[in-house]
């Protein structure tokens, strides 16, 4: 139980005393004119209040996420609580931050436009495809997955709504009226109550999963990991020979670090009346999303007396979504199976209307089209039908896709965010230390992997951390030699 809880405590005190250190960095001016009062459209540039614009950034971030990603990195343990808790505070918050920050700068645009603007052409085409390609993935994983889910359900058994087809169909539709609608007809309506809910569900099960669940993660389990004496089946380092160096880090992206997040930002960015509010609106948002992430990790550890054999079960029965449902409905009876329905199926769903609906923005700003309802409709319809048309596709091929382009996209945005600080020669190391260890990830990932070079894994690590280090040297050296470097008081705009 201290375990969970000083899980939670860290995450908070780095919003706390971390998270003000960070903002000083970015040169945050509460005075400054925001792009929603310079920019107001009434489509995208749309005034909203902090508190509306934290939870539609909670719940745009979060959806399934930090349920399903820490369900599947409970096979590795209690060090999967230590990889939220660490990932959050030093890399994913600072990676939101910044997205959000960087595009407040820059009249709320999308990140490769901005990567144009701080690196130069080449690295802005390569963010704009990478971009492009992980929000499209996101939205056909977030057709496909909720559609499978409602037609699955035993209530709908026989009927027209227990069809695959239907379901994919419905949530189609309803993309498409999201994707074109102002974002104040749906999206800062409904996205709050959602939030909301997320919110509830969360903390009803962590307080069953403290009350009642049978194994809690001790300090002592993580103690006996490292020093290799597992007594239990969740303490084994490879619970299927997968090793935790990188696939956990890819496991648990949501909750710890995701490039999806930096593509939701702009969104919001656009729509802040004050610069103030980026640090309880992005920090803030990815914070909670941590909390989110380390509850149902919990959940997944301690559930499972069998340990992660008997969890791997369930996961090859039915998938994260009939582990949620057992979870929910395990501790909280009827009302807790409505939450899983409603979890597994809705909230997926509120992240894929606002990935196809960046997707579009990210479009327009690359090729700078000017918005109207027809130029809206030309974009969602073609987008939205290529979707259609990937649902036939293997589930699983697109998962990879979509994990590869996440992962490589928050990457991007860290060193997008080390040249902001560089640029204004305040404090880089907030960036750029997290920033090289992504690096050293994804690399590693991409040269054990079979879609990848597909080497030993003792290569792999050393490759992974060679190229991180010798990309920061490589952007230190070139900033020092073409750009101006005139030092900028940290607490200055």
């Amino acid at each position: 139980m201290l375990l969970f809880f000083a899980s939670l405590a860290i995450l908070i005190l780095g919003y706390k005393f971390y998270s003000p250190f960070v903002e000083k960095q970015a040169g945050i001016d509460p005075g400054a004119i925001t792009p929603q009062q310079r920019l107001n459209d009434g489509v995208d540039y749309v005034a909203i209040s902090p508190a509306r614009a934290f939870l539609i950034q909670f719940l745009n971030i979060a959806g399934i996420g930090p349920i399903f990603g820490p369900i599947l990195g409970a096979l590795y343990g209690p060090i999967a609580l230590v990889w939220i808790v660490i990932g959050n505070v030093v890399g994913g918050a600072v990676h939101d931050y910044f997205s959000g920050v960087m595009s407040l700068k820059e009249d709320g645009k999308s990140l490769p436009e901005i990567a144009g603007h701080y690196y130069n052409v080449v690295f802005k085409g390569v963010m704009l495809i990478f971009t492009c390609m992980l929000l499209f993935f996101v939205g056909v994983v977030f057709i496909m997955s909720p559609a499978g889910l409602l037609s699955n359900l035993s209530y709908f058994e026989g009927t027209l709504l227990g069809g695959n087809t239907f379901w994919v169909l419905v949530i189609l539709a309803y993309y498409f009226f999201a994707t074109l609608l102002p974002i104040d007809k749906i999206i800062t309506r409904l996205y709050p109550l959602f939030g909301l809910l997320m919110i509830v569900m969360t903390s009803l099960v962590a307080i069953a999963v403290i009350l009642e669940a049978p194994h809690l993660p001790q300090f002592g389990d993580i103690f006996a990991f490292f020093d290799g004496h597992h007594e239990h089946d969740f303490l084994a380092p490879n619970p299927d020979g997968l090793p935790v160096w990188p696939l956990l880090f890819l496991t648990i992206t949501c909750g710890a670090i995701s490039g999806f997040h930096s593509t939701q930002s702009p969104m919001i960015a656009r729509c802040l009346t004050n610069e103030k509010y980026a640090r309880p609106v992005f920090y803030g948002a990815m914070m909670c999303e941590g909390i989110v992430a380390c509850v149902w990790a919990t959940a997944g550890i301690a559930t499972f007396p069998g340990g992660y054999v008997e969890l791997k079960a369930m996961l090859d029965q039915g998938g994260p979504g009939l582990v949620v449902n057992h979870i929910a409905t395990g501790y909280l009876g009827v009302f807790g199976g409505v939450m899983a329905i409603l979890a597994v199926a809705i909230f997926p769903i509120t992240s894929g209307d606002t990935a196809f609906r960046s997707l579009r923005l990210t479009i327009t700003d690359a090729f700078n089209i000017k918005q109207s309802a027809m130029r809206r409709l030309a974009l969602a319809a073609p987008l939205l039908g290529v979707a259609y048309l990937m649902t036939f596709l293997d589930f699983s091929l697109i998962w990879r896709y979509f994990a590869f382009s996440n992962m490589l996209l928050s990457t991007s945005i860290l060193w997008l965010a080390t040249k902001y600080l560089l640029d204004r020669g305040t404090f880089h190391w907030i960036a750029s230390i997290p920033a090289v260890i992504g690096t050293a990830i994804t690399v590693s990932y991409i040269a054990t992997a079979g879609i990848g070079l597909n080497l030993p894994m003792e290569y792999s690590k050393l490759i992974g951390i060679v190229v991180g280090v010798i990309c920061f040297i490589g952007l230190v050296v070139a900033h020092n030699k073409h750009a101006p470097h005139v030092a900028v008081d940290a607490g200055a705009p």
